[in-house]
């Protein structure tokens, strides 16, 4: 493809398309190299100022990253969530075609958090199951979650303790175990950075941006079955919302 000068669009924004298009037609991949700024614009007749508008678009879009000292890397895209309803990490991952796995770094019963009592509805003193796993998808680290579980909903919560939740599906299990129905869960997010602990577990730098995720999630009587904490990769996640008008 060769960039149209009579066109009505924009140079870079003609460019910006040839380039996404080999992109995602694989004839470029993640970890391969772009041309030079340079090279670029010798090969489609256009300025520097014309690439870098392009590349800036790509990067954008979190298509391209540039490497000091290297030049310009293809990566992998973003896996995109879109918060209009109610899943689980493997339900989001099982339809965007991807492969959910987990480690389990902690499953065991621990005291409810003072600050969860009201929301969970129990006594001082109760206890609770924490479900802390690493989550991955296609075997890539991408989130940290800690799942604090009420078994005042229904006692068969404490089978968790002895699953291999590795490989299970809690949402699966509170749907075909429990046969409870999930109603509708309160979330919120905001960025934070990553400590020393959460770095190493995600494969990322100290500092680096992380999207923590705040989950009460209700069933029947708007009875509260679970708080989620979760830590998601900012380089490897982002979220989209669609907003109605009224």
């Amino acid at each position: 493809m060769e960039i149209d000068k009579d066109s009505p669009i924009p140079m870079y924004h003609q460019l910006y398309g040839i380039l996404k298009s080999k992109i995602e037609k694989d004839q470029m991949k993640p970890g391969d190299f772009l041309p030079s700024e340079n090279k670029l614009a010798k090969m489609y007749n256009v300025s520097r100022l014309t690439v870098r508008q392009a590349l800036s678009e790509l990067a954008e879009e979190g298509l391209i990253e540039r490497q000091r000292g290297k030049g310009t890397m293809i990566i992998q895209p973003k896996n995109i969530e879109n918060l209009t309803e109610l899943k689980g990490f493997t339900d989001e991952a099982h339809m965007t075609g991807h492969s959910a796995s987990s480690v389990v770094i902690d499953n065991k019963l621990v005291d409810a958090p003072v600050t969860l009592l009201e929301k969970l509805n129990l006594p001082v003193g109760s206890k609770v199951v924490l479900l802390k796993r690493l989550r991955l998808l296609d075997k890539i680290p991408y989130a940290i979650e800690w799942a604090y579980i009420n078994p005042a909903i229904d006692t068969r919560v404490l089978n968790i303790l002895e699953m291999d939740m590795s490989k299970s599906s809690l949402y699966e299990f509170f749907r075909k175990t429990l046969e409870l129905e999930l109603q509708y869960a309160d979330e919120t997010l905001e960025v934070t950075l990553a400590t020393s602990e959460s770095a190493k577990l995600l494969g990322i730098s100290l500092g680096d941006c992380v999207v923590l995720r705040k989950r009460f999630t209700y069933v029947y009587d708007e009875k509260c079955v679970e708080y989620v904490q979760s830590l998601y990769r900012g380089d490897k996640y982002k979220f989209n919302i669609r907003l109605r008008a009224r």
